[in-house]
């Protein structure tokens, strides 16, 4: 099986932000569709670092420079190499932790810490390809994916924001999708942009995307500035919760600003929101983030879910009170049985164990036998000595 990793951009568009329009109020409208201003009074992040599963993130950024870790190339587990920064990683990055800096970008968790772990090349705008795997010949070959996130929850990453995407799933992604869950990451990744292809059209839902399409991973759909599904966005059951994707700013490599279209940016704005619970709720497992971010999302569809939006856009805000409510929360059930509904308790189930009422007509059962036995024996004998 081959597998093929891209980036998911869907196009990105270059601007030049006069100095009457800063890059901060061109952020503006994300911001408040997150509301992100408000949450920053309860916390901006600080203690958590997001690891960013991209190509490999320019430290020189002014907004980020001093506060990225750069891992390896995980695009092989033997030859290392040191890869060049990359548009895409550099502009994910900065939309969930850019510092603000000289009232520069701000990412929508500006205190937290990023960990570059770059396994794609984007030399060109959505065209990111690692070397093929071969997974019928190397059955038990690791993905680039699988090694990031292995790597990420074996150094602290609390949150892993993924935005990219293929086709297939893999047994060694599904089990290190696992084993970072088991170690209380947030996985975060894109759906997809695949909304508008004729494979979509023709069947009203779209390709399933990985890691996106992994059990336990948050799949993040794109709105538009109303708040309704970007057409390029993927809608398939993935979707759990949606962000901007449509004209969201974002960071350059080296300096300077552009827009964004894509899944990606909205998967790094729900990534950066992801921060936030777990810089405020450290020991919130990564299910009950989920949860949060679910339940208090604005704009849910009228059947309260659906698969292009999910239940909705994020509200960081509203996230970070659904996830005191969370970690508040005491079991509703006590050690002991009890029944739902109305009514009477059913009758308390005898102790396993013997029946004495039965052990007595047993026992007394075995004695008239045995007195009928001797009386017989008796009286045989009583007609043998008359013989």
């Amino acid at each position: 099986m081959l597998t093929v990793v891209r980036a998911l951009t869907a196009a990105v568009l270059a601007f030049s932000a006069p100095a009457a329009d800063p890059v901060r109020e061109q952020q503006a409208w994300v911001l408040d569709a997150l509301n992100v201003e408000q949450a920053w009074t309860v916390t901006k992040g600080e203690g958590v670092t997001v690891a960013v599963v991209d190509s490999a993130v320019d430290t020189g950024v002014k907004e980020l420079k001093g506060r990225v870790t750069s891992g390896p190339d995980m695009t092989s587990g033997s030859v290392q190499r040191d890869l060049p920064p990359g548009r895409h990683g550099t502009a994910m990055a900065a939309l969930i932790a850019g510092s603000g800096k000289g009232d520069g970008f701000i990412g929508v968790a500006p205190s937290a810490r990023i960990l570059s772990l770059p396994m794609v090349i984007d030399d060109e705008p959505g065209v990111a390809m690692p070397p093929l795997e071969d997974q019928q010949s190397r059955p038990n070959a690791q993905s680039p994916l699988a090694r990031a996130l292995r790597y990420a929850a074996d150094r602290g990453a609390q949150v892993v924001s993924m935005s990219i995407g293929s086709y297939g799933p893999l047994r060694s992604e599904r089990e290190a999708v696992s084993y970072a869950l088991s170690k209380g990451v947030v996985l975060v990744a894109a759906v997809g942009n695949d909304g508008q292809t004729a494979y979509a059209k023709e069947k009203g839902t779209s390709y399933w995307s990985f890691p996106a399409g992994y059990p336990g991973v948050i799949g993040v759909a794109a709105t538009d500035k109303q708040g309704k599904r970007a057409t390029f966005s993927s809608d398939n059951l993935s979707v759990l919760v949606s962000a901007p994707g449509v004209g969201v700013p974002v960071v350059k490599r080296g300096s300077g600003y552009e827009l964004s279209e894509g899944t990606s940016s909205a998967a790094a704005l729900v990534a950066g929101v992801a921060a936030l619970l777990k810089a405020r709720y450290p020991a919130l497992a990564p299910e009950q983030v989920a949860q949060a971010l679910a339940a208090s999302a604005r704009g849910r569809p009228a059947a309260g879910y659906d698969d292009e939006t999910g239940f909705g856009v994020v509200d960081a805000a509203v996230a970070l009170n659904a996830a005191e409510r969370l970690v508040g929360a005491k079991r509703s059930v006590t050690p002991g049985m009890q029944h739902f509904g109305k009514g009477a308790d059913s009758p308390v189930p005898t102790r396993p164990g013997p029946d004495p009422v039965r052990l007595w007509l047993y026992g007394g059962g075995v004695l008239v036998a045995l007195v009928m036995f001797c009386g017989a024996i008796v009286v045989l004998n009583q007609r043998k000595e008359q013989a």
